[in-house]
């Protein structure tokens, strides 16, 4: 495996052309491969036992063929383990324990919640360890690829192999982000509470519409939530429109009484992002403290509204 990183230019015109390995074909996998296939390198080989998996693979890397995950190892320069997040510690225990990882071999892992501290048995065993996490919902058919384009990733790795991740990452299309090894969890953590509890918010809310007998509620809310969040990632806080912006008690009081006869669950998360925006809004200025008060009091919060 050639140390170097890519120069600039066309596919064509660099160097180090690889043979790519796949291990774990769920819904990552094989759209990267893919992607990799199109900057012109070789998927040789992957694995996966399920249906779904092998659906994906014979549709995304057609021809390409599953083997053992120690065969795929043996097969490629360019290893992705794109396995859940919780099975990556042993995967890469189980891969150096036997013998399959060789010495310069790239290996790459998917998981945002991991740097490369995982990868330290395939890195003992001589590979060069990348986290390349694509901050991006995966459907597992071949409109991922196309998303790829643009599509920021949070890349992780020693500083001497950061060329060779960013040169990746550049060419499935995307756009490299550098996340230090000690903010990979919070930089998760945060990709998980925006996307993953939108949602929630958004399903809650179509629930609620169609309570409230609105027939189609996708059509409803997809201009509102499309506009805000353009407006939240244009104006931060300052986005902010609605009850809490305006400090109406009132209006907060009587949105709490219908939740509650209507949707407990809903209610829970209400109150609890209704707090925390209270809580930003003062904080910004947005809110004054008095309004602040009234607020958290109906939303049943003692606490100090400051």
């Amino acid at each position: 495996m050639p140390g170097d990183p890519w120069d600039a230019g066309s596919p064509e015109d660099r160097p180090a052309r690889m043979a790519v390995g796949v291990i774990g074909t769920g819904r990552v996998g094989p759209a990267l491969g893919a992607a990799l296939q199109q900057a012109g390198h070789q998927v040789v080989a992957a694995s996966g036992v399920s249906e779904g998996s092998r659906r994906r693979a014979a549709e995304l890397l057609p021809g390409v063929r599953l083997v053992t995950p120690p065969q795929v190892m043996a097969a490629a320069d360019l290893v992705l383990l794109t396995v859940p997040d919780d099975v990556l510690p042993e995967l890469a225990a189980g891969l150096a324990a036997t013998g399959a990882v060789r010495p310069g071999q790239l290996v790459a892992h998917t998981s945002g919640a991991h740097g490369i501290a995982v990868l330290a048995p395939v890195a003992e065993a001589g590979a060069l360890p990348l986290a390349l996490h694509p901050a991006m919902t995966f459907t597992g058919t071949t409109v991922d690829v196309d998303r790829l384009v643009s599509c920021p990733f949070g890349v992780t790795t020693v500083p001497e192999y950061r060329p060779i991740a960013e040169a990746l990452v550049v060419e499935m299309g995307g756009d490299p982000e550098w996340i230090p090894e000690s903010a990979r969890p919070l930089y998760h953590a945060a990709l998980a509470h925006g996307s993953n509890h939108l949602t929630t918010l958004v399903a809650q809310a179509e629930d609620l519409l169609r309570e409230a007998g609105v027939a189609e509620p996708g059509r409803m809310l997809g201009p509102l939530l499309g506009a805000a969040l353009d407006n939240a990632l244009r104006s931060g806080d300052r986005a902010l429109t609605g009850p809490v912006s305006r400090g109406d008690a009132g209006t907060v009081r009587a949105h709490l009484a219908e939740l509650a006869r209507t949707s407990p669950q809903a209610l829970d998360s209400y109150r609890a992002m209704a707090r925390a925006t209270t809580a930003r809004a003062l904080s910004n200025g947005i809110l004054k403290e008095d309004a602040a008060a009234r607020l958290l009091d109906a939303l049943g919060d003692e606490g100090d509204a400051s």
